[in-house]
C-alpha cells in the first residue's frame, strides 16, 4: 500500500488511477494524515434478466383505468360516494 500527499496525487492522478486499476491501493494523505483510499472498483455482478416473466399472466382488461373512477374522483375532492 503506497502513501501519497494530496500535491503528488494531483500531479499524478492519471499514473494512480492506472495504478489502482491494476489492484494497487493507494493512500491520499493531508499533512501526513491519511484522508482518502484510492482502490480499484470491481464491477458488480449483472442481474439476471427476467425476459418472458409476463408470458403467463392473464390480460389486463382494456377499462382498467375506468375501475372505481367516481368512487376515486371523489375521494380527491374530498366528497363521499353514495353508493
Amino acid at each position: 500500500m503506497r502513501t501519497v500527499n494530496i500535491h503528488e496525487a494531483k500531479t499524478n492522478f492519471s499514473r494512480l488511477v492506472d495504478a489502482a486499476s491494476e489492484g494497487e491501493v493507494i493512500v491520499i494523505a493531508k499533512a501526513g494524515r491519511p484522508v482518502a483510499k484510492l482502490t480499484r472498483l470491481d464491477a458488480p455482478a449483472a442481474a439476471p434478466k427476467r425476459l418472458g416473466w409476463y408470458k403467463d399472466m392473464p390480460p389486463v382488461p382494456d377499462d382498467f383505468d375506468d375501475w372505481m373512477s367516481e368512487e376515486i374522483t371523489a375521494l380527491f375532492e374530498g366528497s363521499e360516494s353514495n353508493e
